[in-house]
């Protein structure tokens, strides 16, 4: 799919209101095209730290006032209300955004889908309906990025209006270079996705006169990137990361897992779907199996990990198996 145009509508309650979610949102939908029109729904004081996020991509909220026991479903009918007013006055917009996980919506994703428009679902893992998640075109988990997502750019002192981060922008291309199904871009694609997440991204600010430079300079900066020229067009792609040189064994597993759970207490994660644990394992470890570290399930582990109270393995009302990270 080549650049969309999306709406992105938020249930806040469903997905948590941290800034650093949302941040993470807003960058993983402008990766794939531009937003052109965002709404937040369930706003309250208690996200007053969203304020900045919200207003600098020129999200509207819909406010809960609290009034009654009906007032979540009040706001999930008023998402869907917007959405398809959207869809029938705005030809502009292809694609949609759901934020969140609630099996409510799968209709309006069906409807969505039968008027040729593309879905993007985002939720926690433990507030993902399994019946949404397979109505949408494609489905992220926050979970399963928490840990590699790059930190939030602060805004430039005399110190960096210069020179620039770099390790952020290389972070940033990288991630944007995941995104992309054979893992490259034209070089002026890139700048453009650039564009959309950094408004003020001037080459300049890295010492630069031109964005291949830029491009040249982060090629050497990281053994991942790399710039080659395709019929005179500039290309910019991914080098496939080395493997993990160490190995899980019976004598570091635990640390390894621990740490894992770690990176998503402080993503602000308290459950984690048990898949998710194991993908971000083997992203860390691409060899890992049960059977090195002594165990014949994945579920075993998990029942290791509870006795070592790293986590409690809970059920849902679907029945679907969570972990609560103590």
């Amino acid at each position: 799919m080549g650049k969309a145009n999306f709406a992105v509508f938020v249930d806040l309650e469903n997905v948590g209101g941290k800034e650093s979610m949302l941040r993470y949102v807003i960058e993983k939908v402008k990766i794939q095209g531009d937003i052109l029109l965002g709404k937040v729904y369930g706003y309250t004081d208690q996200y007053s730290d969203l304020k900045q996020c919200l207003l600098s991509n020129t999200f509207s909220v819909v406010p809960s006032l609290r009034w009654g026991k009906c007032q979540k479903n009040n706001l999930d009918i008023q998402l869907v209300i917007d959405a398809m007013e959207v869809a029938y006055v705005n030809p502009l917009i292809d694609s949609f955004c759901i934020v969140s996980g609630d099996s409510d919506y799968t209709p309006l994703v069906g409807k969505l889908k039968s008027m040729g428009k593309h879905v993007m679902g985002i939720s926690r893992s433990e507030a993902a309906s399994e019946i949404f998640i397979n109505a949408c075109n494609e489905f992220i988990f926050l979970e399963s990025v928490a840990a590699k997502r790059p930190p939030v750019r602060k805004s430039k002192t005399k110190e960096t209006a210069v020179n620039g981060d770099i390790n952020e922008l290389v972070t940033q291309v990288v991630t944007i270079l995941e995104d992309q199904d054979e893992e490259q871009m034209y070089a002026s694609e890139l700048k453009d996705t650039l564009t959309r997440l950094r408004p003020d991204f001037s080459e300049r600010d890295f010492g630069c006169a031109t964005f291949g430079k830029l491009m040249a300079v982060l090629s050497e900066k990281s053994p991942r990137l790399k710039v080659w020229t395709d019929a005179s067009s500039l290309m910019v792609g991914l080098i496939s990361a080395e493997p993990q040189a160490q190995k899980l064994d019976k004598s570091n597993w635990l640390p390894a897992f621990s740490q894992a759970l770690e990176r998503f207490k402080a993503e602000g994660f308290d459950r984690v779907n048990p898949s998710i644990l194991k993908s971000t394992i083997q992203a860390d470890y691409p060899d890992f199996e049960e059977r090195q570290i002594g165990f014949k399930r994945f579920s075993d582990v998990m029942k290791a990990l509870e006795k070592e109270k790293l986590l409690v393995v809970e059920m849902d009302e679907a029945h679907t198996m969570l972990l609560k990270i103590c």
